[in-house]
């Protein structure tokens, strides 16, 4: 199953799958999209394995050891709250979530949103911007 993990990540951050890569020996920098509108980070980075409506069924799901958590029930398991620096933290990998991916390697793309060396301020805005979507999608029954 790690192999079919570290897979899905290479196409989905590469673009080109770890085999097609030829005798590269320069590591691929990590995709960034144009965007930091919430929606479409979460299209970008979360959709594959969340569903594009975030119910945890994406094309990906199947093939992942833990089935992806419905997103949009978030504030439901929190009591009616949404847990909004607690949903930031997982997302960067700084805490585990609740019976998921297994560690804090979690979201391999954390780093997308965190340790961008251009610019960090701007990695917190993603994280802030996805953050507050998915609060925005909760759904309260």
């Amino acid at each position: 199953m790690l192999r079919v993990e570290v897979l899905c990540a290479a196409v989905l951050f590469c673009g080109v799958p770890l085999w097609a890569q030829g005798n590269s020996k320069r590591q691929p920098e990590k995709q960034l999209i144009d965007s930091i509108q919430g929606k479409d980070l979460f299209k970008a980075y979360c959709a594959s394995c969340h569903g594009s409506n975030a119910k945890g069924k994406g094309p990906m799901a199947s093939a992942l050891k833990t089935t992806p958590a419905d997103l949009t029930r978030i504030s439901v398991r929190n009591g009616g709250v949404f847990p909004l620096m607690r949903v930031q933290k997982i997302i960067t990998g700084l805490e585990l979530p609740p019976a998921g991916h297994g560690s804090s390697e979690m979201p391999v793309w954390g780093p997308i949103f965190s340790q961008i060396t251009r610019d960090v301020d701007l990695g917190h805005v993603r994280i802030d911007n996805l953050t507050r979507y998915l609060r925005d999608i909760q759904e309260m029954k």
